[in-house]
Parts: structure tokens; sequence; C-alpha cells
């Protein structure tokens, strides 16, 4: 199994990559928080060996033209290394942080992934750029401003997606899913891959051609206390998730609606200390690949059966680099062996 897991800001991103590549590690990823989610992984790039991921950049604040450029510089540097993960975060958060429009994000996810291969087309084959949206246009490509084909081909398209509708327009027009952390093998199973099945079906495709990446969040370590710190770290991560509206559907399922609702309460009274103490152990369990590195790693194994070869490992609390090498060896080792 392929072990992705994050790559945290800019200043140490080169050491750190390769402290992780040394200890197993097959791809670093960054996601949108208080650094710049391309940096990071410029300087990772030298690491030869180790596949580097947006998971995810925000598309709706940022334009086609200028995301493209980006993920062929990335593809370009690492010799062919990169995904392009893109996410629509919540209507909040790109309406008041970001100042960018959000209205109908299934249609305007859709097609930016469509203005971005038209994008990549015309740099890697010559096609003229003439794309016409509802939300996006792009129709002038100098030779200037054109970097020309990239050696190692557009870097794929993998978009994260929870909602019915996205799931379904991302496995018909992009190149994989990112399975967000706060879902649950039951979620993933029963209301995601057949709205992927239908998707693929949409576009005509085959499974095969079409990667889907859960990121399971671990709580472990090589000892108790250890474990009981990545425990609450945990409950604590998933009282903040569960607070969200978007993710009431993962808890519904499992009968934990009203969960939600105390813990979106909590948080609009900024209780945030006392919310993680409604997460009991059967909500940590059945969200949360949690024990020793082994028993995390069987864990993970059983959620990703059938479903991925490789995982992204989402750490709600920081693992000690032994903690985390452990892991990721009983994760790629040969589970026949």
């Amino acid at each position: 199994m392929k072990v992705w897991t994050a790559l945290f800001g800019p200043q140490d991103a080169a050491v750190r990559a390769r402290s992780l590549y040394e200890r197993g590690v097959g791809g670093v990823f960054t996601f949108e928080g208080p650094h710049d989610v391309f940096t990071p992984l410029t300087l990772a790039s030298a690491v030869d060996g180790l596949d580097l991921m947006t998971n995810v950049a925000i598309a709706f604040p940022r334009n086609p033209i200028h995301v493209a450029h980006q993920a062929h510089d990335l593809q370009l540097l690492s010799g062919g290394r990169f995904r392009l993960g893109l996410g629509t975060q919540i209507r909040t958060q790109i309406e008041k942080r970001f100042g960018a429009e959000f209205d109908h994000p299934v249609r305007r996810m859709t097609e930016y992934v469509a203005a971005l291969h038209a994008i990549f087309d015309c740099w890697q084959n010559g096609t003229r750029l003439d794309f016409r949206g509802e939300f996006f246009t792009h129709r002038l490509m100098t030779p200037t401003f054109s970097p020309g084909p990239n050696p190692f081909g557009p870097p794929p398209i993998l978009v994260g997606a929870l909602g019915p509708r996205l799931t379904r327009a991302v496995a018909s027009s992009a190149d994989g899913l990112l399975v967000m952390p706060f879902t649950t093998d039951r979620f993933v199973r029963e209301a995601m891959l057949p709205r992927v099945d239908a998707g693929l079906a949409d576009a005509g495709r085959a499974r095969e051609d079409f990667a889907v990446i859960p990121e399971v969040i671990v709580a472990t370590g090589l000892d108790d206390p250890e474990r009981t710190i990545a425990d609450d770290a945990a409950r604590r991560l998933l009282s903040f998730y569960g607070s969200t509206p978007a993710y009431r559907p993962v808890l519904e399922l499992h009968g934990w609606g009203d969960l939600q609702t105390e813990l979106n309460r909590l948080s609009k009274l900024g209780r945030w200390a006392e919310m993680g103490t409604l997460i009991d152990d059967d909500v940590l369990d059945t969200f949360v690949a949690r024990g020793t590195p082994t028993e995390v790693a069987q864990k993970i194994r059983a959620r990703t059966a059938g479903v991925a070869d490789e995982v992204g490992l989402y750490q709600a609390f920081p693992m000690a680099d032994d903690t985390l090498a452990a892991l990721v060896g009983e994760l790629t080792a040969d589970p026949g062996v």
C-alpha cells in the first residue's frame, strides 16, 4: 500500500519531506491552511521518488490559468510526480474569507476541471484555447505566455468531495476522488462508491482509470500515554468537523444526527473545549483508525480493501517519527508475509 501524509509549512519542507521519504512514506500532501498550499511542494520536489499532491487547493478563489501554471511547474520540477488536488470548501469560507463566489458549486467545479483540461490541452498539443463556460472564459494563449508541452504530461486532477452531486460529477470529469477524512467505512461504501460508479457510467469510463484516495484519521502511539494524547486530539478534531452542517449526512447515516446539532450549537457559543467531550468511544472507533501501529494498519487495510491501494494519513496529533515509521512499515509490508 502506498502511504501519503501531510507536509506542513515551507520553512523545513525539503528536510521534512526527505525524512518522511526515508521512513517509507510514498507521497506528501499539503492543505489550504495557514500557509500557501503550493510552496512546500515546490521545496519537496527535490526529493527524488516522493510523490506530491495538494489535498486540497481551494479552487474558486483561484483563476484556472493561475492554477494551471502552478500545477504545470510542479509537474515539471518533480519529474512527473505531482497530482493536483482541488476542493470547493464551504460557502462561508469562500465568500467571507476569500471574498469569492460560491454559487452553484457543483457546476462551478465541473467547469473548473474542464477549463484546466482545455488549458493543458492547449499547452501540450497546441490546440487553440477557446474555452467558454458559465463561470470561466479562456480564449487567448499567445506563445509568450505558453510554457509549451510538459515532458511528463499534464498532472492528474483530483477533487475532494462528500455530497452526492459533487461525488458523481467528480467521477465523470476528473482523474480521481479525494475522500475527505470525516467519513466512515460504511459511508464510503454505501454512499460514495455507488455515486462514483454512476458518474463513471455517465462518462463511459472504467473504474480502473479513476483514482480513489481515502484520507483516514489516525490516532496511534507506541505506548499508552502517546495513544491517549492522540485519542484526545482525535475527539477534538471530530467535534470540529462534526459541527459543520456539510458533514451531517455522515453522522446521520449512523444515527448521530442529533450530535451534529449539538456540536453546531456549542461551536456558535465558542465552547470548543466542551465539544470534544461529546465524542464517545463508539463515534471515535467508527471514524478513527486508533490503537497500536499494528492495530491501526489492520483497520486501514480493512477500510481500503476493494476501494484503494493508497491512503492518506490524517494525523489528529503529530506522530513521533518512530511511531510514524512503525505505522508506515506495517502498511507497506506485504500482508501475506
